[in-house]
Order: C-alpha cells, then structure tokens, then sequence
C-alpha cells in the first residue's frame, strides 16, 4: 500500500481569490512548492482533492478550469514537483452529491485508484470541510490556517514548513 498527502487547492496550494481559474490569478501560497517537493521525495504519494463549485454556478466551465489544472500542474512540475492525481467535483451544495467535501466520494475513488493505506496519509486544508473524512477514515488531518476548527483528529499549522516538518517527521 502506498501513503499519501491529500491536499485541498484553493487557501492551500494557492491563494483563493475566490472561484481561482484564470491563469493570471495562479498565486502558489508561501512555502508550498518547497515542502511538496520535501513530502514527495520522501515516498508520499500527493493527491488533489477539490470541490469547484464555480462551475455549477457558472462563473466557469469544465473546460477553463482544466486549462488552469493543467497550467497549475506544469508550473508545479517546473518547480520539481510531479501530482499524482487530481479528483474534482463540479457540482454546487444544491446538488446533494457524494464527491462534494465534506463527503468522502472522491477521497475513496483516490485511495482506491493509488491503493492507499489510511493509517499512514494525512489530508491538508483550510477549511474544516476538507477535513471531515479524517473522521471517517482515520486519516490524520493538518489545518493550514490561523482560527481553529473543532475535529478531534487535526493538528493546525499556519506555514507550509511546519507541515512538511510535522508530516516527515522533523518536529
């Protein structure tokens, strides 16, 4: 079985500016890009998570938000850093679907499709939505954020080196 970080997109990865899918609104948060790559050279799968409802409500389409994925994952992949997969679900709450966080649908399809082992992942976020499944799967959760959340199964870091220390280890 394999580990894995399973990382929430936007106020995690990058700056949410709020329905993020224009290139030019591409902002990496401080330190991600240096601790991804530290996190995966030490074994861990990294799997993106994200609900964009921007596209049920269409403020976007399907279309545009792959173009950002796809520019997103290059200029990852610039700074050394391979994503394994990315699982998104397009729909808006007043769907009542089974992929939308804080439900686990598309945490389970990704577990499933990389043979993942629950007990040695962590799921990263910054909203308490991206964090239920820790709940769920006894997956260990990290809030990346100042407020505080009220799940018994998180730790919260407000730097991405806190979180890359805490998940390998260093802290």
């Amino acid at each position: 079985m394999n580990k894995a970080v399973f990382l929430d997109r936007d106020g995690t990865i990058n700056v949410d500016f709020g329905y993020v899918h224009t290139k030019d609104k591409l902002e990496f948060v401080p330190g991600v890009l240096d601790a991804l790559a530290e996190i995966q050279v030490a074994g861990f799968k990294l799997i993106i998570i994200t609900n964009q409802s921007g596209i049920a409500r269409g403020y976007f389409s399907l279309e545009q938000y792959r173009d950002f994925e796809n520019y997103m994952l290059e200029k990852m992949a610039e700074a050394g850093i391979l994503i394994d997969g990315v699982y998104v679900c397009p729909h808006g709450p007043q769907d009542h679907c089974g992929c939308r966080k804080p439900k686990s649908g598309l945490y389970e399809r990704a577990a499933n499709d990389f043979d993942i082992d629950w007990k040695s992942s962590y799921v990263v976020g910054d909203n308490e939505r991206d964090l239920v499944v820790c709940n769920l799967k006894g997956i260990q959760g990290i809030f990346y954020g100042e407020t505080e959340i009220a799940l018994n199964c998180v730790v919260r870091f407000t730097t991405w080196k806190e979180i890359s220390g805490y998940i390998l280890g260093k802290m």
